[in-house]
């Protein structure tokens, strides 16, 4: 079971101190990896003739078994926890961003240009030719992240304050991956209204729009709405951002097992905002035979409850989600853990593809069905082949800013999916290697290119 497995995100410090005696570091060792305990890194603190200090990184795979570990230690004869600390909490402790100055201000002329009277000068000179915001404030690399924290992450609906954590993350690696200054805007509504008012009301400060984390069908009004009214770009990183990533990676596994998208049939189970954006990305790259699936079943066409998203996809096909993996080539799961079967996958067609990308415990685990599959990818980075947004909206982004592009469209998606396929060379790919690493170095950079080639092909470009 994926909640067995110990990950990183329930990683523990502990600061021992012990005898200086031979057997026991090993007694510790032995005692956390009894429990299934992951150890990382062990660090000499302090040694004495008497004493020594070390500091211990385990991972476990929950708060309970953390709890456990920590129990089993302070156990042991002649053993002092001096402390056990939540790495990841502390990592989070007073928040994960800061804003910092680009120049010092040492002395009073420093002073008077960067604030009154020199300052003064700027506003005048943005107020006679506006463009130049772009030129003279942070407009031209800065992205707001914007929230109602109606759909967190798989957790749900958890509002405005509880979704910080996530949004300021999402700031760090715009700045680690793609060198994009973003903020969090975290909203005390979810009226669609409101939001769409209130990000027209900033959008001066911003050169582009990243909504996270908004739930379905919501966020469909709210991006449209804000791609029309705005002159920035708006994007849905739920959507589009899983959609790019799960195309790139699609392409190189189908490369793989020798099948031509246009041939395939493609399972998707889940229909919001992921899977309706990853069905349209797809059909744009040329996928010709997408079956949706939702919690009644595959999306048919006699069914009188579907949206205007869903009646786009609709088969004429009826049934559950076991009719509809008969035989498919793909299936890519953007919905809940555990609905697939092993028997459902061995339903497959031969060399099956499996994207189980629910997140923290996919649809299946890769573990169940490791020897049918030709090519398995989950959402998580504990396991080989992750779909990882990090790979799509940086690039995305810091080639919209460079090129000063005043919306997004289905063709930069489309390229800039392609352009992450293509980092992978055809002779390194693999069942495990079908997707870069999210700290490739070559993948924002090459996102980027991508997405001004096409915005500019789109006549959304105006640099």
């Amino acid at each position: 079971m994926a909640t067995l497995t110990p990950n990183p995100s329930y990683s523990i410090a502990l600061q021992i101190k012990m005898p200086n005696r031979p057997g026991m570091l090993s007694a510790i060792v032995s005692a956390i990896s009894d429990l299934g305990g992951n150890i990382g890194n062990i660090e000499l603190l302090d040694q004495a003739r008497e004493q020594t200090k070390r500091s211990f990184n385990v991972d476990a795979s929950s708060k309970e078994h953390a709890a456990s570990i920590i129990a089993a230690v302070k156990a042991l004869p002649d053993i002092t926890v001096i402390s056990a600390n939540d790495r990841t909490f502390a990592m989070h402790q007073g928040g994960k961003i800061t804003v910092n100055s680009r120049f010092p201000l040492t002395q009073q002329s420093d002073l008077a240009m960067a604030y009154t009277p020199g300052v003064g000068r700027i506003c005048k000179a943005i107020a006679e030719d506006p463009e130049r915001v772009y030129e003279l404030t942070i407009k031209q690399n800065m992205v707001a992240i914007v929230t109602d924290g109606s759909a967190v992450l798989g957790l749900g609906n958890l509002g405005a304050e509880a979704s910080m954590p996530v949004m300021e993350g999402k700031a760090m690696l715009f700045k680690e991956f793609g060198n994009v200054d973003a903020f969090p805007i975290c909203l005390a509504t979810q009226d669609t209204e409101e939001i769409i008012e209130t990000v027209k009301r900033i959008a001066p400060v911003f050169g582009g729009v990243n909504l996270e984390d908004i739930a379905a069908p919501r966020c469909f009004e709210i991006e449209a709405r804000l791609q029309k009214e705005l002159n920035i770009p708006i994007f849905h990183d739920d959507q589009h951002g899983t959609a790019i990533v799960v195309l790139a990676a699609l392409t190189n596994a189908l490369k793989l097992v020798k099948k031509p998208i246009a041939q395939v049939r493609i399972v998707i189970n889940g229909a919001g905002a992921a899977g309706i954006a990853v069905a349209t990305l797809l059909k744009k790259g040329g996928a010709t035979n997408i079956w949706i699936c939702d919690s009644k079943g595959i999306v048919s066409s006699d069914r009188a409850d579907l949206n205007d998203s869903k009646r786009a996809f609709a088969v004429a096909t009826k049934g559950d989600l076991s009719l509809a993996m008969k035989g498919a080539d793909v299936f890519l799961g953007l919905s809940a853990p555990g609905v697939v079967s092993v028997e459902m996958v061995k339903s497959m067609n031969t060399d099956p593809i499996v994207f189980a990308m629910a997140n923290p415990i996919p649809e299946i685990q890769p573990e169940l069905v490791r020897d049918l599959v030709a090519v398995m990818a989950t959402g998580r980075s504990d396991y080989p082949n992750q779909i990882n947004n990090v790979l799509a909206f940086p690039g995305i982004f810091r080639g919209a800013l460079d090129c000063r592009a005043t919306s997004l469209t289905a063709n930069m998606y489309l390229q800039a999916a392609l352009a992450i396929a293509a980092i992978v060379p055809d002779a390194e790919l693999s069942n495990t290697n079908i997707v870069p690493s999210a700290f490739n170095p070559r993948v924002a950079p090459t996102v980027s290119e991508a997405v001004q080639k096409a915005a500019r092909e789109d006549g959304v470009a105006l640099h």
